[in-house]
């Protein structure tokens, strides 16, 4: 085997594998040719070269995703590492563990005229868990070791992304056949979190006849079966759940933008819940947000072991502890309530998707009649990954399959990284990855296509409306002259020229005539990657969308 000449190299490389750190992303450079050397030559790491650290950083996250493992990421010097920032905030919010390894110049190079050379040390540090600034030399040896143990621990126990920095002195390329260190490997005393559910949280729980249980992003099958269940036979628990919650039962609301819109100042007055318990990571909808903000509960208690956001600002209670923990506790023996929370309003959701389904048997060819037709035709089972924006919120208006497991970037809501993300997940994915995309989001990181490893099984569904639709629902002036330059960007981009330069296969339409036909072949082909481009009209997905919910009204 072969070892870079660098202490640094040797330390850090042989702590990632008696840590289980196994799967590297590297994008390429010189002054992190040490740790490119140490990684690749050591059979116990599987590595992978990405040269946009951008799709680097998104496409390790998708990695971690599936592994439910820390994933490294390895840069070179200089602005390369910035380039990692938008996946490192995701991954903050979203409790994603990456680990920044960033190659540097030695100290006394900084801020000198040397090229490559920028201010790496705390470049993160408002959205990492911890950093380890090494120090190059022998004398730091144990300092070193002490910090790396302390960043690998802090992502493995922590669920976050941490920040690694390595400067090297030249020459970088020399190698050697034995380690000249043998670095300690210590576990670093982390605080677990732990929380007695205590009597006074039981009593509550008991004594409410209004529970609002709302759900945000959660991994697929996250719930115990009993549970769900339980949940779902006490008629005092209303359970709103999302796309992203990855959560179903009939008794569960899975559209909560539908139930919301246009109550009376009376029915809003009825929902308002006595008890909110949240669980899960970020919510889409603004509807509820707003809600809970405008009508708040006496108590919001939220379950996790490690982080809470006060998102309605009502939070009074951070139950640190795991979900079926918890719901195990409040759920056992406990004498049913009486109330009719929550059959009120499953009657009433259920009276408006009656109303939906006539509306989608009328609807024209727009942006919401494809997400619809889109939603029913998925085939099971099927990893389904969601771009931000326009995207996200249209899946939230229906049902989707059970066994269709639903992924987006909601950490920080951004479109910057969804196809990466998605090649990373569908490399390590159980079942079929298919990636549902708009325009924007899609070109905007059309770099992630420049990837050796997508799987020929791969999809993604384009939904080109040519340009930021989001903003034609949601902004006020759309025939402002700026309008469709700087909110909509309209633009006549299409993907064909990008299948072909990245050897995926091109289908598009643009009518609703076999729209359906056409979506099911595409799923049989399994040979290559394959996109299939809808091309929609962008004038009247606002309008459409309108009349959806003036049809809901009841």
């Amino acid at each position: 085997m072969i070892f870079s000449s660098k202490i640094l190299s040797q330390t850090l490389t042989q702590i990632c594998k008696k840590k289980g750190v196994s799967h590297i992303v590297i994008s390429p450079g010189s002054r992190n040719a040490p740790l490119t050397i140490g990684f690749t030559n050591d059979s116990d790491y599987t590595c992978y070269s990405i040269v946009d650290e951008r799709c680097a950083g998104f496409f390790a996250l998708g990695m971690v995703q599936q592994l439910k493992k820390p994933v490294a990421l390895v840069c070179t010097s200089g602005s390369a590492l910035l380039n990692y920032y938008p996946a490192i905030t995701e991954a903050f919010y979203s409790s994603i563990p990456l680990v920044i390894i960033s190659a540097d110049r030695p100290k006394h190079l900084i801020d000198i005229g040397d090229g490559q050379t920028i201010r790496q040390e705390h470049v993160f540090k408002n959205h990492i868990l911890f950093e380890a600034n090494c120090k190059e030399g022998i004398d730091f040896q144990e300092e070193n070791e002490n910090s790396i143990n302390h960043a690998l621990d802090t992502a493995f126990f922590q669920q976050g992304p941490v920040h690694i920095n390595v400067p090297f002195s030249e020459p970088l390329y020399d190698t050697v056949l034995k380690p000249l260190v043998f670095p300690k490997v210590v576990s670093i005393k982390t605080p677990k979190a732990d929380f007695t559910t205590t009597n006074s949280v039981l009593e509550i729980w008991k004594n409410t006849s209004k529970k609002l249980v709302l759900v945000g992003v959660l991994p697929p099958n996250s719930i115990a079966s009993e549970n769900i269940k339980k949940l779902a036979e006490d008629p005092s628990v209303l359970v709103l759940t999302e796309t992203t919650s990855n959560l179903h039962h009939p008794s569960f609301i899975y559209s909560i933008d539908t139930l919301l819109d246009s109550l009376t100042l009376q029915e809003k007055e009825n929902l308002q819940p006595e008890l909110l318990v949240t669980f899960g990571g970020m919510v889409v909808s603004k509807k509820i947000k707003q809600f809970l903000r405008n009508h708040p509960p006496k108590n919001h208690w939220h379950i996790d072991p490690l982080v809470a956001f006060d998102t309605y600002f009502v939070l009074n209670k951070h139950i640190k502890q795991d979900i079926n923990s918890f719901l195990n506790k409040v759920l056992a023996n406990l004498p049913e309530t009486k109330s009719n929370y929550q059959t009120y309003w499953t009657t009433l959701f259920s009276a408006k998707k009656q109303k939906q389904k006539a509306f989608e048997e009328k609807v024209p060819f727009s942006d919401f009649y494809v997400y619809s037709k889109i939603c029913a035709l998925l085939p099971q089972p099927l990893i389904l990954q969601v771009a931000n924006s326009a995207a996200i919120r249209y899946t939230q208006l229906f049902k989707l399959p059970k066994k269709v497991h639903v992924f987006c970037n909601r950490g920080t809501s951004g479109i910057d990284g969804s196809v990466s993300t998605a090649i990373g997940a569908a490399l390590h994915a159980n079942f079929p990855t298919v990636l549902l995309t708009g325009d924007l989001s899609f070109f905007y990181d059309s770099n992630a296509l420049w990837n050796n490893y997508i799987p020929n099984n791969f999809k993604i569904i384009l939904i080109n409306n040519s340009g930021g639709g989001i903003f034609r629902i949601i902004a006020k002036h759309k025939e402002q002259k700026e309008f469709s330059t700087f909110f909509e960007t309209k633009h006549t981009l299409t993907a064909k020229n990008l299948c072909e330069m990245y050897g995926f296969t091109y289908t598009v339409i643009d009518e609703k005539e076999n729209l359906v036909k056409t979506i099911h072949a595409f799923f049989t082909k399994n040979n290559t990657p394959s996109l299939l481009e809808i091309k929609t009209p962008n004038t009247v997905n606002d309008k459409v969308l309108k009349d959806y919910f003036l049809e809901m009204q009841h």
